[in-house]
């Protein structure tokens, strides 16, 4: 079907745009910097930063690593943080959850310095997103969830969109981001959640639907309007025999009933994923263009 969105091609687009700005700053003499933070050996994360690293490396940006072992306290990934944030080279910090359970995560999302957190999870940036004020960072998966809507030619204003999930690295910021009064906004957003009463009433009359809820296959034929615009955030491992290694992941939509229905549909792989390290790379050059502005 002609549905899909394809989340790697408009990656792609944006890359070659970000592609521009580096070497714009490049020709002031700037290379922008990204420092990856990691705790412990979480199988994922490792395959989350390994992809944000070769992408750093083909679009020009500079990238260290740190991997700190799981026994590493609180005090010591503080430290860490501390001097990148001083460091005049780096220019955006990403510390990649999950972190072990003995290290409090909001603690040390708040000590990356405001203008290099390009994930956009410190209380200054989300506060700037819920205000409107475009001189933050928005979070990477909804701010690249945006991106699609707006590229796909989705109209937002006025629609009706249903955010499933409030998470605070997708759900709220995703509800904060449609519901400005901008451009690209408008919308009159409704985000439901694990004690909603009746969310597949709420699915149904949505225009747009943002699946964020962490629950394999859990928007069904039945909860999408026909020629809705659905977007898959979820990520989630189910048993495979078939696969190689057991399981497979799936997102939030089941989606070979949804496609046929949807206006519009994120396939899952290839949709949402590709954008969040795309909207990183162009949060990290934002921070370096700001910072060879002073």
């Amino acid at each position: 079907m002609t549905n899909l969105i394809d989340g790697r091609a408009i990656a792609e687009q944006i890359h070659a745009e970000t592609t521009q700005r580096i070497l714009a700053l490049k020709s002031r003499g700037m290379q922008a910097g990204l420092a990856f933070v990691r705790v412990g050996e979480d199988p994922a994360s490792r395959v989350y930063v390994g992809m944000k690293e070769k992408t750093s490396e083909r679009l020009g940006i500079k990238s260290t690593t740190t991997v700190l072992p799981e026994a590493t306290t609180q005090a010591e990934l503080l430290a860490l943080i501390t001097k990148l944030n001083a460091d005049p080279g780096v220019h955006g910090i990403l510390v990649q959850a999950p972190l072990p359970a003995h290290i409090d995560q909001a603690t040390i999302f708040a000590a990356v310095s405001p203008a290099k957190d390009v994930d956009g999870f410190h209380p200054v940036n989300v506060g700037k997103l819920m205000l409107g004020d475009t001189t933050g960072f928005a979070p990477c998966t909804p701010a690249g969830v945006h991106e699609l809507l707006i590229r796909s030619g989705v109209k937002i204003a006025g629609a009706e969109v249903v955010v499933l999930g409030r998470g605070n690295i997708v759900g709220k910021p995703m509800t904060a981001i449609l519901c400005q009064k901008a451009k690209h906004a408008d919308a009159t957003v409704t985000l439901v959640h694990s004690r909603t009463r009746d969310v597949a009433a709420h699915c149904r009359r949505a225009d747009i639907i943002v699946a964020a809820m962490g629950v394999a296959h859990f928007v069904k034929a039945d909860m999408v309007r026909p020629g809705a615009v659905v977007m898959d955030v979820g990520v989630n491992r189910i048993p495979d025999a078939t696969a190689k290694n057991g399981s497979r992941l799936v997102g939030d939509v089941d989606f070979a009933a949804v496609q046929p229905l949807a206006g519009l549909i994120t396939p899952n792989p290839g949709g949402i994923g590709p954008m969040t390290i795309a909207m990183l790379m162009r949060n990290t050059v934002k921070a370096a263009e700001v910072a060879v502005s002073y």
